[in-house]
């Protein structure tokens, strides 16, 4: 890829949400859909790839102090603008959320499992009201709308391109050298932009210490119990920093966050450990900005691979990301972030996607725990070697075969997943 070609991918990669992405693209649907129609709809359909259902059922709706998709899909009806994209329901109200919970309660929004949705990430929402009906499909990016239509008006029709576009996308010819190239010998007046992630998560993070958001991960480990345990060190501040941001989204704080590769939480995991290293170990500020170009290029390449919705766990793929960062700002060369790749991939290969939720700090946490320590060992030139599991010597080669796992091994156990979370017993019936 051409340095102006990996510069778009990245922009187009790295985009302010609020709230959880998966809920977010159903409502950025259901605006589409709406919109079309001309008028709030009497009725609401909506198709889903499993994917898209296990990331969405447990996450909490900014601004409305609930849980999962049904008054998502009604707020976006509503209130939603699908001009704000990923930040469609940035005009949420009191008044709106209300007229959300009558539109569920008049049971009018139907949600189903697609069993036959041709990607992984897979929304089509088709609404009616009298005599019209609209219908909108995003597929294969949480912003991307292959189909509109309202009564015989095909307004948009791009289905038939998606799977050229997915083929292209699995042959991606960027590696590991290309990125930290990239990072590293970009003219750093082009990289700025990429410290608008590091202003809207850090936001994010001091949110959290003003709520009490999902478990107070965050906020438990910067009281007294956390500093006792985990100490007062770089470490635990990432840990903190980090937890603290996941902690205010996952719950539904009304706060924008960046995101990589159509995740919140990828986005955070991939910026915060950075900053937090970048400003203890007193760092530049131009160090900074390619340490957070590296994190969320990496991110990216190894998403390309794996695909935006899978079965492990994004925050494998993010904290990877910031591994490499970190490793940068501890003085580290190509040689030894590749080294913390390999690392690890050797120690998270296996964590499982359970869904978009609260308790996803715990995994991000663990997953950034593991990257400063990946770093760590990196500079000192010590990683996993190629007679063990995953890792061989090319540390591409090491890449694709985490994301072969993630993509085509675990296949099974994402269905296994998605089984149980949709065939719960309820606590009154246990």
């Amino acid at each position: 890829m051409t340095q102006n070609e990996i510069l778009a991918l990245i922009k187009r990669e790295v985009v302010p949400a609020i709230g959880c992405t998966e809920p977010m693209c159903v409502a950025l649907c259901v605006a589409h859909a709406t919109e079309a129609l001309g008028g709030e709809p009497e009725s609401i359909q909506v198709g889903l790839s499993a994917n898209v259902l296990k990331n969405a059922m447990g996450v909490g709706i900014p601004g409305t102090g609930m849980v999962g998709l049904p008054i998502a899909i009604a707020l976006g009806a509503l209130v939603g603008k699908s001009s704000y994209q990923l930040e469609v329901l940035h005009d949420c109200t009191p008044e709106a959320v209300e007229r959300g919970k009558k539109l569920i309660a008049q049971g009018c929004i139907n949600i189903t499992l697609d069993k036959e949705a041709c990607d992984n990430l897979y929304v089509d929402v088709v609404c009616k009201r009298g005599n019209h009906r609209s219908e909108a499909i995003i597929a294969h990016e949480h912003t991307r709308l292959v189909y509109l239509c309202c009564d015989n008006n095909v307004m948009l029709d791009e289905r038939s391109s998606l799977h050229k576009t997915m083929i292209g996308e699995a042959g991606s010819d960027l590696t590991l050298q290309q990125v930290f190239d990239f990072a590293t010998k970009t003219p750093i007046e082009d990289l700025e932009f990429i410290n608008e992630a590091r202003a809207l998560n850090e936001k994010a993070a001091e949110e959290a210490l003003k709520g009490n958001y999902g478990h107070e991960l965050g906020k438990t480990l910067t009281r007294p119990l956390g500093k006792g345990i985990m100490g007062d060190t770089i470490f635990s501040h990432i840990l903190s920093v980090t937890s603290c941001a996941c902690d205010a989204r996952m719950a539904g704080a009304m706060i924008p966050v960046m995101s990589n590769s159509g995740s919140g939480n990828q986005g955070i995991a991939a910026t915060l450990p950075v900053v937090v290293f970048a400003r203890e170990n007193h760092n530049t500020d131009e160090e900074l900005t390619r340490a957070l170009v590296l994190s969320h290029l990496t991110a990216i390449y190894i998403k390309q691979s794996l695909g935006r919705l899978s079965a492990l766990c994004g925050c494998v793929v993010a904290s990877t990301g910031s591994s490499c960062g970190i490793t940068y700002l501890m003085g580290g060369c190509y040689e030894q972030v590749a080294y913390s790749v390999k690392n690890m991939i050797a120690n998270l290969a296996g964590m499982v996607c359970d869904g978009a939720k609260p308790s996803c700090a715990l995994k991000v946490s663990s997953g950034v725990s593991t990257a400063v320590l990946s770093a760590m060992l990196a500079i000192q030139n010590k990683y996993v070697t190629n007679v063990e599991g995953l890792i061989e010597d090319d540390v591409d080669r090491c890449i694709h075969n985490l994301t072969r796992v993630g993509a085509k091994g675990m296949e099974e156990t994402d269905r296994t997943v998605l089984d149980i979370m949709t065939h719960k017993v309820p606590a009154c019936e246990a």
